[in-house]
């Protein structure tokens, strides 16, 4: 497809699916996505969010996806070795919660199948779902590196995942420990800190009486799970409480249980906060844990893993917790113990994957120990060493976290996921960590056993901008080229679960951060401003787009109407907008190729003499390729889009087409064959700066185009010239647009259709405007409609004529039998009106002293020229208002 001669038969409307499956082929079959093959270039790379085995991809991931495709598909076209490299995440719990409920319906549970064949069920899952999430990539038109496709569990990465987790523990920041976690009672398994969500629920507040073991009173506790009082172990009141500090070492009794248990003195317990006497129960509570920890009290867990009461509960096990709970407060109430219940709305952690609510639980589990690494990602931030956050604020979310982190319980109670690489001795209850297994521990009757749990998701994914890369093989080819990455595109939702901890082990493991920038997008909701969900039923399915509108209007709505770090409101009407940008595009193109018959890229030459129109529209496409690229470097695809929009659709098919059929349609073959050069090139640079944003389209328009080589996508990226400046050219197309937008202004005013054909008479204000005038004569008297035409520096003003006042000419328009005097009057005073008010704002701005001030030399003028402009214009207005009004 070299040196290609354009076909001028192309279709009379585009149509997306044809050329969105074509062309995806054609890309594949070439490999021209495929990184590593410009050993001299400068690199670029990303490595893709890994979406979840989960199901299919939503909106979201079609807006983060696409912003990646454009950056790398950018970089490509400016010559850099590019590689986007795709995979995807086993997402533990998240996948294994799907199988289970597929089992369910069948009527079976995992234990059912047991570990192996479960397993095997989930890879299954995983295929089918992998094979969707590739079909879903290529129908939004990603050029992603397939050979290089990772998955979080693929044995490359699991090679990095047991190395890194047995360095961890070599150096004693990982460890094995009892200590309360967040427990998820549906799926049975820990969850970390940032795996639960806080609800508002509305709730209870149940003040209950715990009587002295002396009998002679009692202390007052509120709580709002009456439940745990079964497990509480004492209650603490401030040592400097001057109500209570007398019963400090003294005991209760525990209603219902009648356990005895101790009044400890600690400053955890706020004095003035409530009665100042805290329940407290050590294994069902974080804060009442440490408070137990100092106080050696006892661990009494009344709940199992699925949260019933266990045999601990006294009478109440067996009992769900939320049936314990409505049990344990009536029968309270009758022993008078539970003396108030007051409505309390409080926040209530919930399970991100199940929705179930968390129960602080007590158990043994595998932490990283988190300060170590946190601090040296800190010091990597403030020395300037750090990752650059686009928008800039969210590094100050980034460090208000990584500034507080706790230690990551990273142990879960699954089967689908990486398995930790521990065994236990079940005579000896050694613990032998390593990246392969103790020796004979695969030996039938061999005391060594391997942890059952596997490791939490986010510990794999962790390693991701290095693994995928050959890590922990450090002469990797890919790593050593790659790495580290230039870009990670993400919601902001996930700086905690994701983007900090990659940062904490890339500069563990690799001594440096794992990419340069981190650009955060916000969430795509509804038309509503509402959160997306499928409670709600509002989630848009980015197939159910592209087949409505295509590929490519989909892909251009969510970039361009993307600002960083800020929601997206999805909006039907601007992916409509969208495809009719790409028609626009399209039909601009298929007239150009209708006048380049015969025209091969070798015939392009854009050094000849070149009319107004010509270098005006090379001059705008010099500016816009300059500005665009700054834009997509600074990510800001919103801008960028309005660039493209305005030069295309204003600059190049409204303005500059329709100049170009004087010249297309003339006698003269040198201005022709200028004018089809011009063309040519405006359109071929034009659908290289859209391809990112449109790649399907803007491929299937160059393939028609007169060019040289095999595929838009390795076409070289447009840069700015010196030499297609033409400020001269843009001041002539200025005034002659200026004057055309009037004449078609005033023909609307007065409902004159462009087929009736006017007198026009114009008056240059000086002898290089009535020189521009003059050299265009043929351009105006065309998209005027004028029968008569009269320029000259001095005219007799006609007394009944619509008027109009641009920049460098006076304009009459003869109207006999047409013109309304009082509508001409009413008219030229609201245009009187906003002159005035121009002049006024502008007086205001240079009278500002702190304006002046501040504002540079070269500001400062440019609005006194203006505020000249307007003035001048004004005192014409309402010269004419005088003469009409005569």
């Amino acid at each position: 497809m070299s040196d290609n001669q354009p076909t001028t038969a192309m279709p009379t409307t585009y149509d997306p699916k044809s050329a969105e499956h074509k062309w995806y082929e054609y890309w594949m079959k070439g490999g021209y996505f495929e990184a590593g093959k410009r050993p001299d270039a400068p690199k670029y790379t990303i490595v893709i969010p890994p979406p979840n085995v989960t199901g299919m991809l939503h909106i979201g991931h079609a807006l983060d996806f696409t912003l990646q495709d454009i950056m790398t598909r950018t970089k490509r076209m400016q010559g850099f070795d590019a590689l986007w490299l795709p995979g995807s995440d086993h997402a533990g719990i998240a996948t294994q919660t799907k199988v289970e409920q597929k089992l369910r319906e069948q009527g079976l549970s995992r234990y059912d199948l047991g570990r192996e064949k479960f397993l095997e069920k989930v890879w299954e899952w995983k295929e089918t779902y992998n094979n969707t999430i590739r079909e879903q990539w290529a129908k939004m038109g990603f050029g992603l590196d397939y050979s290089r496709e990772r998955f979080t569990l693929d044995e490359g990465l699991s090679r990095a995942v047991r190395q890194v987790f047995v360095k961890l523990y070599e150096k004693g920041l990982i460890y094995r420990g009892k200590k309360i976690i967040n427990w998820d009672p549906a799926a049975r398994t820990a969850l970390s800190d940032i795996e639960v969500e806080y609800k508002e629920v509305n709730g209870n507040l149940y003040h209950l009486q715990y009587p002295l073991a002396d009998g002679s009173g009692h202390l007052t506790v509120a709580t709002t799970r009456p439940e745990t009082m079964l497990g509480d172990t004492a209650v603490a009141v401030h040592p400097e409480d001057d109500r209570y500090k007398h019963l400090i070492g003294s005991t209760l009794i525990l209603p219902i249980i009648g356990r005895e248990i101790p009044i400890v003195g600690d400053e955890y317990v706020e004095k003035d906060f409530g009665s100042g006497a805290v329940k407290i129960t050590p294994a069902h509570d974080p804060n009442d844990f440490e408070l137990g920890l100092r106080h050696d009290l006892p661990q009494i867990t009344v709940m199992d893993e699925s949260g019933t009461m266990n045999d601990q509960a006294g009478p109440y096990e067996g009992l769900d917790r939320a049936e314990c709970r409505k049990r344990i407060v009536k029968d309270l109430q009758e022993l008078g113990v539970c003396i108030r219940i007051e409505e309390h709305v409080h926040q209530v952690g919930h399970s991100e994957r199940s929705g179930a609510v968390v129960e602080p639980y007590l158990s043994t589990q595998w932490f990283v120990a988190m300060k170590p690494l946190a601090d040296r990602a800190i010091e990597a931030q403030r020395e300037g060493k750090g990752v650059n956050f686009v928008p800039d604020r969210f590094e100050r979310t980034y460090l208000q976290w990584i500034e507080n982190v706790r230690d990551w319980c990273i142990s879960r109670q699954l089967w689908w996921g990486h398995r930790i690489p521990a065994w236990h001795h079940a005579e000896t209850g050694e613990i032998y960590v390593g990246t392969e297994a103790p020796e004979g521990a695969d030996a039938e009757g061999s005391p060594w056993k391997q942890d059952e749990d596997v490791l939490d998701t986010w510990f794999s994914s962790a390693l991701w901008p290095f693994s995928t890369l050959g890590w922990p093989d450090e002469d990797h080819e890919d790593f050593k080229r790659f790495y580290p990455t230039d870009l990670l595109v993400t919601g902001y939702d996930i700086i905690y679960f994701w983007v900090a901890r990659m940062i904490f082990t890339a500069l563990e493991f690799t001594d440096q951060i794992p990419f340069k920038d981190v650009l955060m997008h916000g969430l795509v909701r509804d038309e509503n401003n509402q959160k997306m969900s499928k409670s709600l039923g509002n989630g848009i399915d980015p197939l159910d787009v592209i087949e409505k509108y295509g590929a490519d209007a989909m892909r251009f709505m969510l970039s361009t109407n993307n600002t960083p770090g800020q929601d997206l409101r999805f909006r039907w009407e601007k992916v409509e907008q969208a495809r009719n940008f790409a028609n626009k595009i399209w039909n601009a193109s298929r007239f150009a190729l209708m006048n380049l018959e015969g025209v091969s890229a070798a015939d392009i030459d854009i050094t000849v003499p070149l009319g107004t129109a010509d270098r005006w529209i090379l001059h705008r496409l010099n500016e816009t390729s300059r500005d665009v690229t700054r834009m997509i470097d600074s990510y800001d695809f919103g801008e960028t889009g309005r660039l493209l929009y305005n030069f295309i659709w204003d600059d190049l098919c409204d303005w500059y087409i329709e100049f170009a059929k004087l010249n297309l349609y003339g006698s003269d073959a040198a201005a022709k064959k200028a004018t089809q050069s011009v063309l040519a090139y405006v359109l071929d640079r034009t659908q290289r700066l859209i391809h990112p944003f449109m790649p399907f389209i803007s491929e299937e328009i160059w393939q028609h185009l007169p060019h040289e080589g095999e595929t838009i996508t390795l076409a070289a990226w447009p840069v700015y010239e010196a030499a297609l400046e033409a400020p001269e050219a843009v001041k002539e197309m200025e005034l002659l647009m200026d004057l055309i937008r009037s004449v078609r202004n005033i023909r609307a005013e007065v409902n004159v259709p462009m087929s009736k054909k006017i007198e026009l008479i114009i008056k240059p204000a000086g002898q290089a405007e009535l020189a521009i005038v003059e050299r265009n004569r043929e351009f105006v008297e065309r998209f005027c409609g004028t029968s008569k035409l009269d320029i000259a520096l001095a005219v007799e003003t006609p007394e009944k004529a619509m008027t109009a006042i641009v920049t460098g000419a006076d304009l009459y328009f003869p109207l006999a039998g047409l013109i309304d005097i009082a509508q001409e009057i009413t008219r030229l005073e609201k245009e009187l009106k906003t002159l005035n008010g121009e002049v006024e704002r502008i007086e205001k701005k240079l009278g500002n002293e702190g304006f002046v001030a501040k504002a540079p030399a070269k500001v400062i003028e440019e609005e006194k020229a203006k505020m000249a402009d307007y003035a001048d214009k004004r005192d014409k207005v309402l010269a004419r208002i005088a003469e009409l009004r005569g």
